[in-house]
């Protein structure tokens, strides 16, 4: 670095701009170096990092990245003059750019014989570059990688210098997004903004991050789902609405969760859960086919297959198969003993809801390998949920499910005011007795009801979750350009 700052210093002296205004660029690497034929012989101005250098006396060859890949730039004495030597104050990482024509080396290697160059961006720390060596037996090693996995979340600007690839999944996230929109659109639903800052908090089970508003002089929560006010828009006379947003819950972190996260919900007027259900595998197979040209994927060594129909399976008849406990029936000691049977100690004061939940979640999740819907949960887990219209005890829900990972949720939705407040007031009571994540009572939405709501289906989409199954990603912070970390040292 002290280097670095002595070469900044003489570039200065030498009348040398460090850090230019802008650069117009007309070409980039992989367009050159795919349509050679094209280019050959034409003059090209490009831009990028200097990621390699070797100098040869009275020539330079140098490889420059940008945005979609790397290419050779080569740099003559003879034709540079002055600016040859100022070269020599450049380093790897700086950034340059280059005017000059297209030409393919000795070795048959496409590059840009560079009439000018300037410098853009003096780079004052040392790239950590990998260096490959070949052994004797011709196998490529590689040194001094940036391989640790929390320097490169913590650093993801060095992270997407070194490791190039890295921008592929965020590409692929955008266009994910992109197709979502589309699809959403085509299919007559509105995008809306729902406000993030909210004086209750609803729509999931889960604890919020609490600010304070000064000049009203209260407290509010960051919204830890969309639902409640989405849902006033049905109300309202919107026949379907939909938002990509942020939201944020106040609770564990590991390979699926991060505290901030993006979220797809939408409702659709005169709809139920079964309509859902064909609507999710139509935009799945779809973003499927129109981001990634196919809809079958090997992900984490297994063969999935997203064609429709997805196989549908009822929560509580799996339990009932695989444990021999009908949950509608069994006591709450009776699914505490169940869960300790299996491993699982429960913290006290959960809901029977909950535990049933944890019993799915260490029983049947794991199996549901092909993409699934399980369908039609028991009343206790969905105080938002329509009673199913058969079924005793139960609400039409489904959550489907990929590779043991819950990718959406659900409803035909609770239009009923009365059963509404019903609800909330059962999840107040768990709430006084230690439920932390149980929903509070949202008195404005209730009057929202009370004015009537049409039949309407939900759907909640995790977009991370989803993103991290279709690049075959192991962790929710490959996903998420700067996940939540733990604070430097």
């Amino acid at each position: 670095m002290k280097r670095r700052r002595e070469e900044l210093d003489e570039l200065i002296k030498r009348g040398i701009l460090p850090y230019a205004y802008s650069y117009d660029v007309d070409s980039y690497s992989s367009e050159i170096k795919q349509n050679y034929e094209k280019y050959e012989g034409k003059d090209v101005k490009v831009a990028g990092r200097i990621m390699a250098l070797r100098r040869m006396g009275k020539a330079t060859f140098a490889h420059i990245q940008d945005f979609k890949g790397r290419i050779q730039i080569y740099l003559k004495k003879d034709e540079l003059g002055e600016m040859y030597d100022v070269f020599k104050l450049l380093d790897i990482g700086d950034i340059i750019g280059v005017e000059g024509f297209v030409f393919k080396t000795k070795t048959g290697e496409i590059s840009v014989h560079a009439k000018s160059y300037q410098l853009l961006a003096k780079s004052l720390r040392p790239i950590p570059i990998a260096k490959e060596a070949v052994d004797e037996n011709g196998n490529k090693i590689v040194y001094d990688q940036f391989a640790d996995k929390e320097l490169r979340y913590r650093q993801r600007y060095v992270d997407l210098i070194v490791n190039p690839e890295v921008k592929d999944v965020f590409i692929k996230r955008a266009q994910i997004i992109t197709q979502i929109r589309k699809y959403l659109d085509e299919n007559g639903l509105i995008e809306v903004e729902t406000p993030i800052l909210q004086p209750l908090y609803g729509g999931a089970a889960a604890r919020p991050f609490i600010t304070h508003h000064n000049a009203l002089d209260i407290d509010l929560y960051l919204r830890i789902a969309d639902e409640l006010y989405l849902k006033r828009l049905i109300v309202g006379g919107f026949d379907g609405v939909y938002e990509i947003s942020k939201d944020f819950r106040n609770e564990g972190m590991d390979k699926t969760h991060n505290p901030e996260f993006t979220m797809l919900e939408l409702y659709v007027a005169y709809k139920d859960y079964e309509w859902m259900m064909d609507f999710v595998e139509k935009m799945v197979v779809e973003l499927c086919n129109n981001v990634f040209g196919k809809n079958q994927f090997v992900i984490e060594g297994k063969e999935i297959n997203f064609n429709p129909p997805w196989k549908r399976v009822s929560m509580v008849d799996e339990l009932l198969k695989v444990t021999g406990i009908d949950v509608l029936k069994a006591g709450y000691d009776d699914l505490v003993k169940a869960l300790k049977e299996r491993g699982v100690e429960p913290k006290g004061g959960e809901s029977k809801g909950k535990l049933i939940d944890e019993l799915f979640e260490v029983t049947i999740q794991p199996s549901l390998i092909q993409p699934t819907f399980v369908i039609d949960y028991p009343l206790e887990l969905s105080p938002l949920a329509k009673k199913h219209r058969s079924k005793e005890g139960l609400v039409e829900r489904f959550e489907g499910f990929v590779l043991g990972r819950e990718i959406c949720n659900a409803f035909s939705e609770l239009n009923d005011p009365i059963d509404q407040r019903m609800r909330f007031e059962e999840q107040a009571k768990m709430r006084e007795e230690g439920d932390e994540e149980a929903h509070q009572i949202d008195e404005d939405f209730v009057r929202a009801l009370e004015y009537g709501m049409p039949p309407t289906a939900g759907l909640g989409v995790g977009i991370d979750r989803l993103v991290m199954l279709l690049t075959n990603q192991p962790s929710i912070r490959d996903v998420i350009l700067f996940p939540q970390m733990k604070p430097e040292k």
